[in-house]
C-alpha cells in the first residue's frame, strides 16, 4: 500500500501543478488585445494541451486514491475522510469548470475578466491545503 500511496502523491502533485497553471494561462488569454490572433491561438493551444495532460494525470490520482480509500477501509476512519472526499469532489468540479471556461474562451463568449481569473486561480491552493491538512493531521 505504500507504493500505491507514493504514486497517488506523485499523480496528485502533478495534477495540481496543471490546475495551478491552467487558470494562469486564462489570465493571459483574458488580457489578449483584440486582433492579436497569433497570441490568442498560441495560448488556446497551450491551454488545450495542458487541460488534456492534466486530465490524464487526474485519472490515476483519483484511481489510486480510491484504491487507498477501499484498501484502508474508509468506514473505519474518522470524519476527516468524508471531509477530504468533499474537497476532492470540489477539485474535480474545479477541473471540470476549467474545461468549461476554456471552451468559452475558445468561442470568445467568456464574460470573465483577467482579475476574476486571478482570484479563480487561487481556489486550488486552498483546496489542496485543506486536503493535505485533513490527510496528515486527521483532526476529527
Amino acid at each position: 500500500m505504500l507504493w500505491v500511496k507514493a504514486f497517488h502523491i506523485v499523480f496528485v502533485t502533478s495534477w495540481f501543478a496543471g490546475l495551478f497553471y491552467l487558470p494562469r494561462i486564462f489570465v493571459n488569454l483574458a488580457m489578449v488585445p483584440p486582433g492579436s490572433v497569433a497570441e490568442r491561438e498560441r495560448l488556446i493551444g497551450m491551454s488545450q494541451r495542458l487541460l488534456r495532460f492534466t486530465t490524464l494525470l487526474a485519472v490515476p490520482a483519483v484511481g489510486l486514491g480510491l484504491w487507498l480509500l477501499f484498501g484502508y477501509g474508509f468506514w473505519q476512519s474518522g470524519g476527516w475522510v468524508h471531509a477530504k472526499l468533499v474537497l476532492v469532489a470540489l477539485v474535480l468540479a474545479y477541473h471540470y469548470s476549467c474545461g468549461r471556461l476554456l471552451r468559452q474562451l475558445m468561442a470568445e463568449t467568456c464574460p470573465r475578466s483577467h482579475r476574476w481569473f486571478r482570484w479563480y486561480n487561487e481556489l486550488p491552493v486552498f483546496l489542496l491545503m485543506g486536503i493535505v491538512v485533513l490527510a496528515v493531521v486527521k483532526p476529527f
